[in-house]
């Protein structure tokens, strides 16, 4: 006789419900069976009754204390990343400014870890308000002819919703890992002067404790080509931005893992003595400033 549970659905039954079968199977609490492999019980319940995602560390920890068969173990850790996968959805965010900010700001509020990677623009959490400004109003040419006349409105809320995001960086249980390109500080989005304001503003934020802000040089060998900036809210969401937009993976562990990858490669060619860079540039956007003055 099988020593497997007896399977519902042919097979297609969830991880979770799965492993709790072999619980019962095996007449072991959750209470006591969280003891013993070092969760708590409430959290074994949320992965029996489908409340939370299979995690394939977790799956394989709980088979391996409820002694399941090799194989069984494997093929549940198995389903588990099948399940994460899955969950590789790309969704694209609000298409209206304001409603997109806000969308951002609920996927950031719960990660107490956030990365981002800019090659380009300025990332959009230490962006001053002039900056958000010229880098929004860009967006304007995706509104229909009849919306255009509110599209300075529409861009005025945008820019306000954007500074309410970048007061989480005050948050000192919070950690931030920003990553931009020396290009995104030559790249001229506004004027000069605010050019000259936005550059005191990374200084400012890079002397924050829970803010890390490197640049990858002019002169840096890429290992790949910087094709989009990127922003990875703790380790379930991703979210990548488009010329219309941006577009967001919601829960897709082997998207995060890959981008996380991605990630920290740009950071073996960043630098965090950021100064000289910004140094350069300043004076650069002062002999502009002083020309534009002559």
């Amino acid at each position: 006789m099988s020593d497997s549970p007896t399977f519902t659905n042919g097979g297609d039954e969830p991880v979770g419900a799965t492993l709790a079968r072999w619980r019962k199977r095996r007449k072991i609490s959750g209470q006591s069976l969280g003891e013993q492999v070092g969760m708590s019980q409430a959290k074994i319940s949320r992965l029996e009754t489908g409340v939370s995602d299979p995690d394939p560390h977790d799956v394989r920890l709980i088979a391996e204390g409820l002694e399941l068969p090799a194989d069984e173990v494997d093929r549940l850790v198995t389903l588990a990343e099948r399940s994460g996968d899955q969950l590789t959805d790309w969704h694209s965010t609000e298409p209206n400014l304001l409603n997109q900010q806000q969308f951002v700001r609920q996927l950031e509020a719960p990660a107490r870890e956030v990365r981002v990677f800019q090659p380009a623009v300025v990332a959009g959490l230490l962006q001053t308000s002039e900056y958000a400004r010229a880098v929004l109003s860009a967006y304007r040419t995706e509104l229909a002819d009849d919306l255009i006349a509110d599209s300075a409105r529409a861009v005025t809320e945008a820019v306000t919703a954007r500074m309410r995001r970048s007061e989480v960086l005050d948050d000192p249980d919070r950690q931030f890992t920003i990553v931009l390109t020396e290009s995104s500080i030559s790249n001229q989005m506004c004027p000069p002067a605010e050019m000259l304001a936005q550059i005191t503003r990374l200084r400012e934020v890079a002397r924050q404790s829970n803010v890390g802000l490197q640049i990858v040089p002019d002169t840096a060998r890429w290992p790949f080509p910087p094709l989009h900036g990127f922003e990875l809210m703790g380790d379930r969401h991703v979210m990548v931005d488009l010329m219309n937009g941006s577009i967001v993976s919601r829960g897709g562990r082997r998207t995060v893992r890959q981008y996380r990858r991605v990630f920290d490669a740009i950071e073996l060619i960043a630098v965090s003595e950021i100064d000289t860079i910004l140094d350069r540039h300043e004076r650069t956007y002062i002999q502009m400033l002083s020309e534009a003055v002559v």
